[in-house]
């Protein structure tokens, strides 16, 4: 007879606070046959403060070994074992290792099941107080601060709802940077240490954000949520068309590309701003 294979389940584990694991939660921590986590010191102590004891092998499973441990998981997983994965927070896959062996799982044809939690990205959004009909979740920015504008150029004109992730030793670059891509007067919500003791939001514009963080570094882990583009608001004058190429050129974008990306953020054509550049050189 053909052994089945066995099954990868997503387990979904609190940002902070361990009263908000779910009680399927516990019950895969202690009968998977093998637990992949991200953190196994952390693990354990969850594990404890849950009161719940592991029986099944424990393997690091982290983005450093992620490429190398998902062959040996996926081994695992067609000889029979169950296989859970728990990260340090939220769900595994999002900004997280997990994505690599959920694709090779499915690809063998193994069954690939989550333990649905906590996500940092959705109770951000939850608290912000912006609109919640409409996201998109951009993970963490570029460390490089080019690379970093370029992409934030590339949201300008975007109207749902943005959430980001981000560093404390990066975050008043990265507000930085917002302001000069989304304007000073756009919504933001500043998330720090969700369900933890010094869980903080901070509601303000981009402006006071970037004043804010300056004055007050956040420490601990921050998820942002900025308000989309309002429809209208991207409408520039030739003067101000020319500004934001050349701002775009002070950061090392080349001109060619700069044009690019600020014609399609304000919506007009390439030779309109191309126009503008050369009428105010």
């Amino acid at each position: 007879m053909t052994q089945r294979p066995g099954l990868l389940i997503l387990l979904g584990a609190p940002l902070g606070n361990p009263d908000d694991a779910s009680a399927r939660f516990a019950k895969t921590l202690a009968t998977a046959d093998v637990i992949a986590a991200e953190d196994t010191r952390r693990l354990r102590r969850l594990a404890r403060e849950l009161g719940v004891e592991i029986t099944g092998r424990v393997l690091s499973y982290f983005e450093g070994n992620e490429e190398r441990r998902a062959e040996e998981l996926l081994a695992l997983l067609r000889d029979g074992a169950t296989v859970a994965v728990v990260t340090d927070g939220g769900m595994p896959s999002v900004s997280d290792p997990g994505y690599r062996l959920v694709r090779a799982a499915a690809e063998a044809g193994v069954e690939v099941s989550a333990a649905p939690g906590p996500s940092a990205v959705t109770t951000a959004l939850a608290v912000s107080g912006l609109p919640c009909d409409r996201f998109c979740f951009e993970g963490f920015l570029p460390r490089r601060a080019g690379e970093r504008r370029t992409r934030l150029a590339g949201l300008a004109d975007e109207r749902r709802t943005m959430v980001f992730f981000e560093a404390p030793h990066r975050i008043a670059a990265a507000v930085g940077d917002l302001v000069a891509a989304f304007g000073e007067e756009r919504p933001v919500a500043l998330c720090r240490e969700l369900t933890k003791t010094f869980e903080e939001v901070r509601r303000e514009t981009l402006a006071s954000l970037a004043a804010s963080v300056a004055e007050d570094p956040p420490r601990g882990e921050i998820t942002l949520v900025v308000g989309g583009a309002v429809p209208g608001a991207g409408e520039r004058s030739a003067a101000d068309l020319a500004a934001l190429v050349a701002e775009l050129e002070g950061s090392g974008v080349p001109r060619k590309q700069a044009i690019g990306l600020v014609a399609q953020r304000h919506g007009v054509p390439k030779r309109e701003v191309y126009a503008a550049v050369i009428a105010h050189k």
